[in-house]
């Protein structure tokens, strides 16, 4: 069964119906290796990110297990999850994780420039408090997703405009999604943590200098950072294991 070049609209989840496809007519059986990513996203025409995303989503679902430094390996039919597709309930958990950063690194940016000019001592305040539990969580050990969450949503909410703290809100929604947490599970660990803290404390220091061209170069240069953590190689999740060549 040949591949289809797919649309535009949720990709991941056109691409992951097709493998779906694929693998319930036997084109790939149980304990076969999947072809590469990069094969994948050539073949379909799409971004190596959106296969990465599609291939989450498989994996949630038990249709594929993913084996650092090996590649994406098909289930036995038994392994999947019936209780439906990943990604396929309300709006905000149906955003392909890898797309969400994209959207946050845009309007996030604009969000921090506002809560440059606007933040009162309150919300900085608050926004230190989150700072700090990220650290405290970072150093002992703990995923400082907590912590994150709440530092944004301060800066949402000191930016003087109720859409735009809505609309990150919804962000953080999306992003406690079983996809976006799989993803998390293998490109997060304690150095890129270390990276995001730097990177917000960036971000604190120039919203509480009132520096709203500061505060937006931050913001997007910390998602920017963060889409490419994300978007690094399996292989590379594995430190022990060298790099990709592409």
């Amino acid at each position: 069964m040949p591949l289809q070049v797919v649309e535009s609209s949720r990709l991941y989840r056109q691409i992951a119906e097709q493998l779906r496809g694929l693998i319930s007519a036997g084109e790939f059986d149980p304990g076969t290796r999947l072809p590469a990513e990069r094969d994948l996203a050539r073949q379909f025409g799409v971004s190596r990110p959106s296969v990465r995303e599609a291939l989450i989503a498989l994996e949630v679902e038990g249709w594929v297990e993913v084996r650092t430094g090996s590649g994406v390996y098909v289930l036995p039919g038994t392994r999947r999850n019936g209780n439906g597709r990943a990604g396929a309930g309300g709006a905000e958990t149906d955003w392909g994780p890898l797309e969400l950063m994209r959207a946050r690194e845009l309007v996030e940016g604009e969000v921090a420039a506002l809560a440059a000019r606007h933040a009162r001592k309150t919300h900085l305040v608050t926004m230190l408090a989150a700072l700090t539990r990220m650290r405290e969580d970072s150093a002992a050990g703990a995923v400082p997703r907590t912590g994150d969450e709440a530092f944004h949503n301060a800066i949402a909410q000191a930016c003087g405009n109720e859409v735009l703290s809505d609309t990150v809100r919804a962000y953080w929604r999306s992003r406690r999604g079983p996809l976006s947490e799989r993803l998390g599970d293998y490109f997060e660990n304690p150095p890129s943590w270390n990276d995001a803290i730097v990177e917000h404390t960036a971000v604190l220091d120039a919203i509480r200098a009132h520096d709203a061209q500061g505060a937006r170069a931050a913001m997007q240069l910390h998602l920017r950072r963060a889409c490419r953590r994300y978007s690094a190689s399996w292989r590379r999740a594995n430190s022990c294991l060298p790099p990709d060549n592409h």
